[in-house]
């Protein structure tokens, strides 16, 4: 409520759960995916679909007041994963451009980890939250299985690129505590340049925040669907280089931290007075980090909100100096 994420919504993920029928939904090469397309009766669908192109309206122009010309041509939903998630695609009937939202169950790491991606990372994100459900807008990209597949080795990739952004991906992950970061979790953001091109990886969801306690969850390399970006860091990046990215990002997210200060404040206390993690899986993770860092400044932690606080603190301070 403090900083403008809480709304009234015309609609709730529980309202969505209406649907009579659902088919699998293919991708473009027709291999299928892990949404189903959803129906509802005739006269539910007269009444959700224009409460769904309100909330959009709401999250991208602050008025719940639907657009006339926009209208909801689909709804997909996905069983796979913990959020099960509505996705719903609207179009503009004047130009047929569409855009997506989605519409998931509201948890305290989520909505932690869209926090902190908003105050830490190089993106804004933009999301609405009423009644235990979460309203998040579409993150633009290329999934990172579907990248990893189908554009890594093509002549056009730049590799070296994105060798050095998968480190600097690691580095955001590790430092607030993001976790299960496999390669179907983010998404791959590609931007022409002059000269060639850029990418930005992005994480897509947050549902494992500080939740789990083990500290290579919080490491990207450690998963196998990321194996051949990691070998691809291994053959084009030295270690001096690697440490290189790994600083630049840290300066980076210090000068985050240092002008959201007061609004990361309020979150981490939040986070430390809510402990909705399991304790036994605090003490795991700030044993491994106290191993990690070689400290034993995580000793006295008792809940995620203090590690993540400690471990942002720990692996920022040179640059506060």
């Amino acid at each position: 409520m403090r900083w403008d994420r809480q709304y009234t919504l015309p609609a709730t993920y529980n309202d969505l759960q209406g649907f009579s029928e659902s088919y699998p939904l293919f991708d473009k090469e027709d291999r299928p995916t892990h949404w189903s397309s959803v129906l509802y009766p005739g006269e539910i669908q007269q009444e959700l679909y224009p409460r769904l192109t309100s909330i959009y309206s709401l999250l991208r122009t602050g008025d719940v007041e639907a657009v006339s010309h926009l209208f909801v041509e689909r709804v997909d939903y996905c069983e796979f994963g913990n959020s099960k998630p509505f996705r719903i695609r609207v179009v503009n009937q004047y130009n047929d451009n569409y855009d997506h939202f989605y519409v998931k169950v509201a948890d305290a790491s989520r909505i932690y980890g869209l926090e902190l991606e908003h105050l830490l990372s190089p993106n804004r994100i933009n999301y609405l939250y009423h009644e235990n459900s979460l309203i998040e807008e579409h993150i633009a990209g290329i999934p990172g299985d579907a990248f990893i597949r189908d554009y890594l080795d093509r002549e056009d990739t730049n590799q070296v690129r994105i060798a050095k952004e998968f480190v600097k991906f690691s580095e955001r992950c590790f430092i607030r505590l993001l976790g299960d970061m496999r390669s179907y979790n983010y998404v791959i953001d590609i931007t022409p340049d002059f000269e060639d091109v850029q990418y930005r990886v992005r994480a897509i969801d947050f549902d494992q925040q500080s939740y789990e306690g083990r500290k290579t969850l919080y490491l990207p390399q450690f998963f196998k669907e990321n194996n051949q970006v990691v070998g691809l860091c291994a053959k084009l990046l030295n270690y001096p280089t690697m440490k290189q990215y790994q600083e630049e990002e840290r300066s980076l997210i210090a000068r985050r931290y240092t002008s959201e200060i007061d609004r990361l404040r309020h979150l981490i206390t939040c986070m430390k007075k809510d402990r909705a993690e399991p304790f036994d899986k605090v003490v795991q993770l700030r044993q491994e980090l106290g191993e990690f860092h070689q400290t034993t400044r995580f000793d006295a932690c008792n809940s995620m909100g203090e590690i993540v606080e400690r471990n942002l603190e720990f692996t920022l301070h040179r640059h506060f100096d």
